[in-house]
């Protein structure tokens, strides 16, 4: 079997993220002709067919799924292998976050950890957490700060912070949890998961309502179209306000710490993201708990030239 190019694999995996040549071609600024000899290749040298046509367009064979996850990782690794062999100050970062945790817990860290590392490149992913997960399996993201990761995935939880989950609706409304509406979020959620095993267990079947993003179900919430479960950092603000009440649901409040999860070899660039999220000297109360994991101490957040303590030693 003959080698395939990183080239020919991002132009084969356009094709399967659009099901369409045409669009993958477009996407990647390059000419049909070229896309589909790129497919074209990769199918000679292993010998099965990646796609094959389906209505008007083109889907994704057996084997094609197969491979594009493949691609995927490899050349996740790639990357990752490129930013490794960089000095982790002057690297770069692709930080996978949940929304809610994009919104009010990695935005104040980023503010400190940027200050210090100006040269560091910031990217971020932000999707529901079973697609983060995915992500950073793939390694496509170095770093993900969400709800507890799969089991027997690889991962490793590097940190936590506390967190909790409430149930909250606007004033004055009787919040009823047995009849009142529940907003949820979108498939993937891992606070819709968490609601629907609540429900669960109250063995209740109250109305609900998928609004899908975050901003929309507390938008929801506030105009009164229902109650949803929700992180306590996230309606801090709304409910020292009265814009938003705690509604008292049996079960509830529930500990759900934040993560901040790497795979089993995380970058120099991750590494340093972790320790410094550690430190209370640089976050102050937004610190995340170091978990220790046995895969060594994590690298000093000092300097050369500044002295400072070494971070705690993982168990």
């Amino acid at each position: 079997m003959g080698t395939v190019s990183a080239v020919r694999m991002e132009t084969f995996l356009a094709v399967a993220r659009h099901n369409s040549i045409r669009r993958a071609a477009a996407q990647l600024h390059i000419t049909e002709a070229a896309a589909s000899a790129a497919v074209a290749h990769i199918e000679k040298q292993l010998g099965a067919k990646l796609i094959a046509k389906s209505g008007r367009g083109i889907a994704l064979t057996e084997a094609g799924r197969v491979y594009a996850e493949y691609c995927r990782s490899i050349l996740g690794l790639m990357k990752e292998a490129h930013a490794a062999v960089r000095r982790a100050e002057t690297g770069r970062l692709r930080i996978g976050v949940v929304a809610t945790a994009g919104e009010y817990v990695l935005l104040r860290l980023l503010v400190s950890f940027r200050d210090r590392y100006p040269e560091i490149e910031l990217g971020l992913s932000i999707h529901p957490r079973d697609l983060l997960f995915i992500e950073l399996q793939h390694h496509e993201t170095e770093l993900v700060i969400a709800g507890r990761p799969p089991r027997d995935t690889g991962l490793v939880v590097r940190a936590r912070r506390p967190s909790r989950l409430v149930v909250v609706g606007a004033p004055g409304r009787g919040h009823d949890p047995r009849t009142a509406t529940w907003l949820l979020r979108g498939p993937g959620s891992g606070t819709r998961e968490t609601t629907l095993a609540l429900l669960d267990r109250l063995q209740i079947r109250p109305p609900a309502l998928t609004l899908g993003t975050h901003g929309a179900v507390l938008a929801a919430a506030r105009e009164g179209l229902g109650i949803t479960l929700i992180h306590s950092d996230a309606v801090e603000a709304d409910v020292a306000q009265g814009t938003l009440v705690t509604v008292p649901v049996e079960g509830t409040p529930l500990d759900r710490p934040w993560h901040a999860v790497t795979t089993g070899t995380p970058t120099p660039a991750a590494r340093l993201f972790v320790a410094h999220m550690i430190d209370p000297r640089r976050v102050g109360d937004h610190a995340f708990h170091p978990v220790g994991d046995g895969t060594g101490p994590l690298p000093r957040l000092s300097s050369p030239t500044e002295p400072g303590p070494a971070p705690p030693s993982e168990r």
